[in-house]
């Protein structure tokens, strides 16, 4: 039996373990992804993507941290996530470039609507759950009618890390 391929150099897998790991295990604990883990590793997956790919890697890099945080941007401002998760995907978005990290960012979404039903299943309230994302969802789809706030799914919450973790380590073997 062989094991498939990385779709990353081996040094990015590695940094991209390292750090959704530790993300996750303060997220679990404390509830927060700190900035002194987010920020130096956006700029140390820029600098090294500059390093190994000059100008190119930079850009291929610059632009995989600007989508996967764009792509999780809106859950912030309509309060359905945390800065931290922003901000944590978007450094691996650097670690792993376009278009490696829109593929990471996608998994990581799946794997948080995962982990949604999961917890909402072990609290009973997979209905009210479900009832309320449809509620998001027609909400978001009304684009020119829809007035006041966003609706909440449920007041239930998870740490995102996690998703953002499974994600990652998907898309280090997996080709969408």
């Amino acid at each position: 039996m062989t094991l498939p391929s990385l779709t990353v150099p081996v040094w990015t897998a590695l940094a991209v373990a390292a750090v959704t790991l530790v993300a996750a295990d303060k997220d679990f604990k404390a509830r927060k992804i700190p900035n002194a883990l987010t920020f130096p590793s956006l700029l140390l997956g820029l600098a090294a993507h500059a390093i190994s790919g000059g100008l190119h890697g930079l850009a291929s890099s610059g632009e995989g941290a600007l989508i996967a945080g764009a792509i999780l941007l809106p859950g912030w401002l309509m309060g359905w996530m945390g800065a931290g998760d922003v901000k944590l995907m978007a450094a691996v978005g650097a670690w792993l470039a376009w278009p490696l990290s829109l593929t990471a960012t996608l998994l990581s979404l799946v794997a948080g609507g995962v982990f949604a039903l999961l917890v909402a299943a072990r609290h009973k309230s997979l209905g009210r759950s479900l009832r309320g994302a449809l509620n998001m969802g027609a909400w978001a789809v009304a684009l020119p009618g829809r007035k006041g706030p966003p609706p909440m799914a449920s007041d239930l919450r998870f740490p995102f890390a996690g998703a953002i973790l499974a994600g990652s380590m998907i898309s280090l073997w997996v080709r969408i």
